[in-house]
């Protein structure tokens, strides 16, 4: 029987992984309190396998006394920075590691490029209907970035104390580098917070534990000349700090039948582990890895759905379907729904 890609034993770095499929950084707002809970060993072991790798839901890597959450508008998200979430993640970690799976903390803050002038955005996030008063991101201006820069290590250092095998930094979405002038400086200048944070994070706890979750700056994959080259010149700048692998998130495309390509230029640009982000189903996932387009395949609403989406993929069984009013925690009393209570396959497949 001709191997399938995706279930191919692949191996990153130190970490031997028995197949390709990745469970992407899914947000689901279920720390509450910003403290992560113990229904979250349930759903991230449902979802572990022996060689599998995960990565986990953002993670502040910041916070304010009064349990104010200043790198992020949303409720409930977990955090990295004290020691409370480094106890909190432990027994999550653990239970993921009983299962053999391979766990990275994907660190997260909000406010992003390194600007003087602030960006201002709606104070109102919707996630189940409601409408509440958040505080609204900003940019890190200049003069705090040292802080900023130093808040990623911590948080590195307290994310390999809970156990985490690494860290992934999240660096799409306009989290992490400037593109909000172009052609006001060059590209190295541009970057210079998002190297100054790689390099910290590399020396902390070692590029060969670090990721850095990336896009092209754009939502609809036609950004401008100047914004691809800003982030193929990122790229390139991590082979430099030896870091471990990138995420890359192209444009989902629903209904997607073959590889896009587009992300071709980064695949070549980084030498260490690709993974590819965007919407793939099981066929394109095998065309992007036999083709060598990526090594790795990052899959989010329908891990979220499919607990055993490996095996699913597999057996070539039926998908789950998401519901995506619950892909959220806020207003639902049941921790369990839409969240550890999708079903597994029938034994008897």
């Amino acid at each position: 029987m001709k191997p399938i890609p995706l279930l191919t034993p692949y191996k990153m770095g130190e970490f031997q992984l028995s197949h390709r499929v990745v469970l992407a950084p899914l947000s689901r707002l279920r720390s509450y309190g910003g403290v992560p809970q113990p229904h979250a060993a349930v759903y991230y072991s449902q979802r572990a396998t022996p060689g599998g790798f995960l990565i986990s839901e953002a993670t502040l890597v910041s916070g304010l006394p009064q349990g104010r959450q200043e790198s992020s508008s949303f409720r409930d998200v977990p955090g990295i920075w004290a020691q409370e979430h480094v106890e909190a993640w432990r027994p999550v970690v653990d239970a993921v590691h009983a299962k053999g799976a391979v766990f990275f903390c994907q660190l997260w803050h909000v406010g992003d490029r390194v600007v003087v002038r602030p960006q201002q955005v709606s104070p109102q996030m919707s996630f189940d209907g409601r409408r509440e008063e958040l505080s609204s991101p900003r940019r890190v201006t200049a003069e705090e970035a040292p802080l900023v820069v130093d808040w990623f290590r911590r948080a590195a250092r307290n994310a390999v104390d809970a156990g985490f095998d690494g860290v992934e930094i999240l660096g799409a979405n306009g989290y992490f580098v400037d593109d909000g002038h172009v052609g006001s400086a060059g590209l190295e200048s541009r970057c210079r917070f998002a190297m100054e944070v790689v390099d910290a994070v590399a020396r902390e706890v070692g590029g060969h534990r670090m990721g850095v979750c990336m896009d092209q700056f754009t939502t609809t994959g036609t950004g401008t000349g100047e914004e691809h080259a800003l982030a193929l010149h990122v790229v390139s700048r991590l082979n430099d700090h030896g870091v471990l692998y990138c995420h890359m998130i192209e444009p989902r495309i629903e209904g997607r039948r073959h590889v896009s390509r587009q992300l071709l230029p980064f695949r070549e640009a980084f030498e260490g582990t690709f993974i590819a982000n965007g919407g793939y189903g099981r066929e394109e996932g095998d065309a992007a890895v036999g083709e060598g387009y990526a090594d790795l395949v990052a899959y989010g609403r329908l891990f979220l759905a499919n607990p055993d989406l490996p095996r699913r993929f597999e057996l070539a069984a039926p998908l789950n379907d998401c519901n995506r009013a619950t892909f959220y925690g806020a207003g639902h009393t049941d921790t369990a729904v839409g969240y550890t209570d999708y079903p597994f396959l029938d034994r008897v497949m």
